[in-house]
Formats: structure tokens, sequence, C-alpha cells
């Protein structure tokens, strides 16, 4: 392929020397990408105009912002009150956070249903789990720098897990806590590594966005492109249809940013942090509630093996496991549109990731199903019901088994439906249909 001819002359200049305007002409404008992605493929895109906008938001709230116990919580307030705009850029930050999440899952579950992560791209799907990861710690340590009661004692439960770890677990902790509790020196260390690893997320990405590049996108039909009728160029048709996706997410995140920006927050995190003091229901942010419904969810010792250790357990593995994912699923196809039973099963395990949030954001005694007119027990004081535990554990069982057995057994058993030879084939024989009905 010939290099472009670029009209401005300093382009020119700086191309011959250093071909980046080259590389951005091909991969961003030449690029072949299948001719029948649909709006799903938004979401990749969309997360990464929502990092880049974190890390501005979050570079500019660093300037106002006072890494000391006794001032972290002042300094948060002083930007909404004193700093220009400052109200604007944190909530900003704050739904973005938020929005980036929903756009990630949204775009995992995507690649789920379309069997994304199948040969040859199993290096780009773990490459999504390793940022999926980086995103957690880096959201987690986020949430800690208001120095709310939430904040505090958020990250007095969850660094408090590591203790579980035999052998090291104390000294783990000590280290994260940079002393005995949680206090001025955690803070500093959160703040650093929340500085940090979006920086760390954004090279993943790049990381990501070359593995893509090397075999091109997955499509809906989950086939491989055969050629150039299979293909179209990048630009302007998926810039295009990525701006206007970008427009609505827009109008939709602008929304919550100016009429409801404290929608995702909890209320206990604007009061300033109180050791003494423990809130009556601690809960991290909505996109971390799955993991601790499945880290609560293990009440039990197996073996020398404490609850506590195999909640932690449970809870990274729960991650872990999507790497193996393309090993797990020993289907020939891709897509579920060709998967009959795996359409329904992906289905059940939507709804299960969403009962584990809504179990993850209640207390584990409280009831699903509460009944005004039940009478505590006398002996315990409990009330008979089907409590958000037990709730909990179902949803969890599940989520392992289907991992774990629904995914391969249905990638022996399964038998699909015939798969088109090319994209070009399915693409022409309903543009002809659609003809016919207009006429």
């Amino acid at each position: 392929m010939s290099a472009p001819v670029f009209k401005n002359p300093i382009v020119r200049w700086v191309d011959y020397r250093l071909p980046i305007f080259s590389f951005m002409h091909h991969e961003m404008h030449e690029y072949p990408a299948p001719r029948n992605l649909n709006y799903w493929w938004n979401f990749g895109s969309l997360s990464g105009i929502v990092l880049m906008a974190m890390i501005v938001t979050g570079i500019v709230l660093a300037m106002h912002y006072t890494p000391h116990a006794d001032m972290a919580f002042a300094s948060v307030e002083r930007i909404m009150r004193d700093v220009n705009y400052g109200w604007l850029i944190r909530y900003i930050h704050m739904n973005g956070g938020s929005m980036f999440f929903l756009l990630v899952y949204i775009h995992i579950f995507r690649g789920l249903y379309y069997g994304s992560y199948k040969a040859p791209r199993e290096l780009l799907w773990i490459l999504g789990v390793v940022i999926l990861l980086l995103m957690m710690a880096t959201a987690f340590m986020g949430y800690v720098l208001p120095w709310g009661q939430m904040s505090f004692w958020g990250a007095t439960v969850i660094t408090n897990l590591f203790s579980a770890i035999p052998w090291v677990g104390e000294s783990v902790v000590a280290w994260l806590w940079g002393g005995f509790a949680v206090d001025n020196p955690t803070l500093n260390r959160f703040y650093s590594l929340h500085y940090l690893l979006p920086f760390a997320i954004l090279g993943v990405v790049f990381l990501h966005m070359w593995a893509l590049h090397r075999f091109g996108s997955n499509n809906p039909l989950g086939i491989d492109t055969k050629g150039p009728q299979d293909t179209i160029p990048f630009h302007p048709y998926y810039t295009y249809k990525d701006l206007y996706g970008l427009g609505v997410f827009l109008i939709v995140f602008a929304i919550f940013v100016f009429f409801a920006p404290n929608f995702f927050g909890e209320p206990d995190n604007y009061i300033q942090a109180d050791p003494l003091v423990t809130p009556t229901h601690i809960v991290p942010e909505w996109y971390l509630l799955p993991y601790y419904a499945i880290l609560r969810a293990i009440t039990f010792d197996i073996w020398f093996l404490e609850a506590k250790l195999i909640g932690v357990i449970a809870m990274f593995a729960s991650i872990l496991l999507l790497m193996f994912l393309p090993w797990l699923d020993r289907s020939p196809v891709r897509s579920a549109k060709f998967r009959p039973i795996y359409k329904w099963v992906f289905w059940v395990f939507v709804i299960d990731c969403v009962i584990l949030g809504v179990v993850g954001a209640n207390a584990p005694g409280d009831l699903v199903f509460p009944n005004p007119e039940a009478v505590p027990d006398p002996e315990t004081g409990d009330l008979p019901g089907f409590k958000y535990l037990l709730l909990g554990q179902i949803a969890t069982a599940y989520y392992f088994l289907h991992l774990l057995a629904v995914i391969p057994l249905l990638g022996l058993l399964e038998r699909p439906l015939p798969v088109p030879h090319s994209i070009s084939r399915p693409v022409a024989a309903g543009a002809g249909v659609r003809r016919m009905e207009k006429a």
C-alpha cells in the first residue's frame, strides 16, 4: 500500500521523518472494518473517550486537592465551592467513573454474546480483563480520596480483606495502611496510585487496540472477513456512527451531571470521616457490588481454609476466570445468533450478575420479600423469610457454574445453526428483502 500524500507541507515534512500521520491515516481512515457492525460496537470507542475525559478532569482536580487526612475533606468542599467550575469538573469526574464502568460492562457483555473472546482474539480479550482489574483498583482508591464516612470505612473493610492471606496477610495490610490503621499514610498511598493507574490503563488500552487491529474487529455474525467485499473503510462510515453514539451518550451523561450528580453516590460520604462512628451499612460503589456480594456469600469454612479467605479467593476468581473463557468455551461458532441454547443461557447470566449487584447493595440479613406481619424468632431475633444472604449464595453458585460447567458443556453438546459463508451474502440478502418490501 502506497503512503498517502498530504496537502499540508508541514504535515508532509513531519510525516517523512516520523510517519505518525501515515499511521493514523491507515488505522483510522483506511482501516478495513466489517461492513455489518451495529451500535453495540460503539461502546469501545465511547469508553476510550470517557477515559481521556477522566484523565483530564483528574489532573485538574489534583491541582486543588490536598492529600492529607486533616484537609482532604475540606479541600474537596473548596473545589466544589471556591474553584471556578470546580463543581462541574468534580461532577464530570465522579459520574464519569460510573459511566466508564457502565460502558465497559456493556462492552464486555457484547463480547460475551458475539464470541469476541474466541481465537484468534484471545489476547485481545485477556487485555480487556486486565483493563477491568486496573479500573477496579483505580476506582476503589479514588473513592477513598474525598475522605468521607463511606470512603474511610470502605477502605478499612476492603483493605482488611488482605489479612486473610496466610502468613503475609497482616504485613500486606500494614503496607497498604502505612501504619496500624487507615490514616494519613493510607490516603497518600491511594492518592499516588489513583493518579498513576489511569496512565497504566491507557498503556494497556494501547496494547488492546494493537491486538484488535492485528486481526480486525469481530462482527455480529462472528465470521471472519473474506475480502474487500466484506469490509468498508473505517472513515467515514464508522467515525460518523461513533459520533452519533457519542452525541446520545453526552445527552445521558449531561442529565446525570447537571440534574442528578449524586445519583450514584452515598449520602454518608458527605460526612467527614470519623474512625469512632461506623455507618450502619457499608457498601462500595455500584460497579463493585456484584463482587462484594460474592465475597459475602461465603460464610462457611472448608477444611483448613477460613470463610474470609475463601470469599476473597472467590471474589478475585470471579474476574480472573474470564481470562480463561476462550479455552472454556469450545464451541466452533462465535456468535450467539447461531447458538440457540447459548443465547438464552447468556441472558440468564446477565440476570444473575444483576441479582448479585442487588444483593451487594443490601444487608445480608435483610429479607428479599419482607413480610410486615412476620414475628421474629424468640431466640435469635431474626425474621423468617428469604434473606439476601441466601439469594447471594445461589447467585454466586450459578456464576461459577455458568463459567466452569455450563459454558464448557454447551461447547461440546450444543448443535449450532448453519453459519453464513461470508458477511456480504447475508448483508446483500437483507438489502434485497428490504428493497422488495418497499416496492
